[in-house]
């Protein structure tokens, strides 16, 4: 089995969503197979400012690292009544389980927000890709329903129902004129559920001009446990090398290239050596179970978020 560097998203021939408010690219599976086997998927979203991802629900079990920027996120949890708001930043990880309807908002002024979707695919409706059911826009899920069908659930006139239906033609990012419409930010004991920063978290690992090792684990992070992933933060300093590692419990890993670069090697079955390369930011890659992989920072360092088919990150 030979793994590849998955390339950065903006690169030639990678499957993008563009918006008036932004971007959604997607390393899929047809393209990389290996993702639709190990049951993986990935997704990148940016958001330019006022951008606005369009409320959806999920076919799959997600966690969104946000890599840059700021703005607003709403989540829906699966048989909640009640709209959980977060304020994200850097570092924020989010968890998103399978079933659960979500928004997403481009909050700085001048600085786009980046989210980084790692997760399974198990379940999926395409194995190897996190399908989008969308409730509003062109291809929103209730314009596919008769008007009549649609004014009787909803106690609606027929202009009342058209206008729910058909009055939203964007696709699936906009771009809102006046974003302080959106609903505030929950209180901080509810965003915990759903929310865990990486970046300002206390370590797992500190060594001493090395690097660190931050984790949300169901341990800090209870609704792992639910959804079945976990998350890493590495940050290994230039020249420090994570030393040869695999995964006891046969966990996949996805690892993206949030920052700097360095040279990544990973071994198989038979001792087979099946990549042996140099990792740019933005570049994505899989470890599969039991395969064992080395990391070596480069001059300007590594740091990359990995997340892993397990709420043990074992």
């Amino acid at each position: 089995m030979a793994i590849d560097l998955l390339p950065p998203p903006q690169s030639p021939g990678l499957t993008v969503t563009n918006g008036e408010g932004g971007a959604y690219y997607v390393w899929t599976a047809a393209q990389f197979p290996l993702l639709s086997q190990a049951n993986l998927g990935a997704g990148l979203l940016i958001l330019h400012p006022h951008g606005f991802a369009i409320p959806h629900y999920e076919d799959s079990n997600k966690i969104g690292f946000v890599v840059d920027g700021i703005g607003k996120v709403g989540i829906l949890l699966p048989n909640s009544t009640t709209e959980i708001v977060l304020a994200v930043k850097k570092g924020d990880t989010i968890a998103v389980p399978l079933g659960s309807v979500s928004w997403y908002y481009g909050g700085g002024p001048t600085s786009d927000l980046v989210i980084i979707f790692l997760g399974e695919t198990s379940q999926s409706y395409t194995p190897g890709i996190f399908d989008y059911f969308f409730l509003a826009g062109t291809n929103g899920i209730l314009g596919g329903f008769s008007n009549d069908i649609i004014s009787k659930t909803y106690n609606f006139t027929s202009t009342e129902a058209n206008s729910l239906t058909k009055s939203q033609t964007g696709t699936y990012i906009v771009k809102l004129r006046n974003g302080q419409n959106l609903p505030n930010p929950s209180n901080i004991s509810s965003a915990k559920i759903v929310s865990y920063n990486l970046e300002n978290a206390k370590p797992d690992l500190q060594v001493n001009n090395g690097g660190s090792l931050t984790t949300a684990t169901a341990q800090n992070f209870p609704i792992l446990d639910k959804i079945g992933l976990s998350a890493g933060l590495i940050n290994l300093y230039n020249d420090s090398l994570l030393t040869p590692q695999f995964t006891v419990d046969s966990s996949n890993q996805l690892i993206y290239v949030t920052n700097g670069s360095g040279r990544v090697q990973i071994v198989g079955l038979n001792g087979q050596n099946v990549l042996d390369a140099n990792a740019q930011k933005g570049q994505l890659f899989i470890v599969p179970k039991f395969f064992i992989a080395a990391k070596l920072a480069g001059e300007g360092g590594l740091k990359y978020i990995n997340v892993v088919t397990s709420s043990k990150y074992v």
